[in-house]
């Protein structure tokens, strides 16, 4: 079993290098803070756009916000333009980032036709400019996040990782997989050893990480120093929490019970109603709706029911009516039994 050290990113002490990835529309403030209450070591905003930070928009604004148990926070940042990037990163290093992480990973279309995310895996001098200006405008240090390369002709994520590393960058995460490969396919967690041995910063493995086990083989074949878990938690806050004990070589903690989990569901959703108003917030936390309750009898048609609904009260009520009826599902096989 692979156990893992503290890490530190530059001043930044991360007791367990277990990081939740910045997944857009996914890791706003309330499911960073339920991942954070179940144990992280290190939490990443979702993903903002440079432009639209500098220009302080409702929505850049409300990505930044954090929440003071999630201390330290990294701040992830998008972008193409070398200045913007900076002001930007000085922004958001004034509103509390402990860590200004820099997007070079993300597959969209919008993003990369905007020269941003991964197409800058494609464009090493724009890279390096960015990366550049980003750490000389601010006094915390810097990450990058990354894939393998645009395509499997051009894995070059060692190289950038040194170029980073030369330019003040403190810690690397790589997505094993390409920009062409999107999410498709399996990641390739012992490309990532490639990165490893290229450099002497911290280096973090990501993709398809979706249990304790799958965290100690994705450590196993790229000997990174710290996992990042991204879409193994959705509907799963508590995962995190498991895979640092994992790493720590304690007992992995079961799931929560029933109960506890639809304490957890009807908390986030009311969380999320605050955070972005009840008329907005019922249609942004169906996704969540979606995760927390699959598996469960029943719950696809509970789905079809609820993703119609445009009320919140009547979408609580749902919800406490469908996880009675778990409960009560689960009383009578444990009596059966």
């Amino acid at each position: 079993m692979v156990k893992l050290s503290p890490l530190s990113i530059g001043p930044v002490h991360i007791q367990a290098p277990v990081v939740l990835a910045p997944m857009t529309g996914v890791t706003d403030r309330p499911f960073r803070t339920l991942v954070k209450r179940f144990g992280a070591g290190l939490t990443v905003t979702e993903m903002i756009a440079s432009e639209a930070m500098v220009r302080e928009t409702r929505q850049s604004l409300q990505k930044a916000a954090w929440d003071p148990s999630e201390d330290p926070v990294s701040m992830q940042l998008a972008g193409c333009e070398p200045g913007v990037m900076a002001e930007a990163a000085k922004l958001n290093e004034q509103r509390g980032a402990a860590i200004i992480d820099i997007n070079m990973g993300c597959p969209v279309k919008k993003i990369v036709n905007g020269h941003a995310g991964s197409h800058l895996m494609r464009d090493l001098k724009l890279a390096s400019q960015l990366i550049e200006s980003t750490v000389k405008a601010v006094s915390v240090p810097v990450t990058l996040k990354m894939r393998m390369g645009w395509c499997h002709d051009s894995l070059n994520a060692p190289e950038l990782a040194r170029i980073a590393e030369d330019l003040g960058v403190k810690m690397i995460t790589v997505h094993g997989r390409t920009r062409n490969q999107l999410y498709s396919g399996t990641a390739d967690w012992a490309f990532v050893a490639q990165v490893k041995q290229a450099v002497s910063l911290p280096v973090i493995v990501n993709g398809d990480i979706c249990s304790p086990e799958d965290a100690q083989e994705a450590l196993r074949q790229s000997g990174a120093d710290g996992v990042m878990v991204g879409r193994g938690a959705y509907g799963k806050p508590w995962l995190l929490g498991q895979v640092m004990a994992s790493i720590e070589g304690e007992e992995v903690p079961a799931a929560p019970e029933l109960a506890e989990q639809r304490d957890l569901v009807l908390e986030h959703y009311e969380e999320m109603l605050l955070l972005y108003g009840r008329e907005h917030g019922v249609g942004i936390a169906r996704k969540h709706l979606g995760w927390y309750t699959k598996g469960l009898p029943s719950s696809a048609e509970f789905r079809n029911q609820v993703n119609m609904i445009a009320s919140p009260d009547k979408v609580l009520a749902m919800l406490a009516d469908f996880y009675a009826m778990q409960l009560d599902r689960a009383t009578s096989l444990a009596q059966a039994a």
